[in-house]
């Protein structure tokens, strides 16, 4: 499972945001809580993905998860925590 990120280029926004998800998941990896990768796509390569968040990015999906308009610490902060900490109790 991955955290993805859709952004595109001169996004201070998006900058900001990145900068957020690489600290929370750092946070959670030392804090031994579960974690993933981040993989960002730029809207700007895809059409529908354009289409679709154009006006609303920052946008952050994790399993199936998404948080628009992604720049609030405590709600990206839950969005992790509802996201990997129940995909993986589920797993168990």
């Amino acid at each position: 499972m991955s955290v993805i990120l859709y952004s595109r280029d001169e996004c201070h926004l998006c900058d900001e945001t990145r900068a957020l998800l690489s600290q929370l998941l750092d946070q959670r990896q030392r804090g031994g809580l579960p974690t993933s990768r981040l993989v960002e796509r730029d809207i700007t390569s895809r059409a529908e993905w354009e289409d679709a968040f154009r006006d609303t990015i920052p946008v952050v999906e994790v399993a199936g998860r998404r948080l628009e308009l992604a720049t609030s610490a405590p709600r990206i902060q839950r969005l992790l925590t509802e996201a990997l900490d129940r995909t993986t109790l589920r797993a168990e």
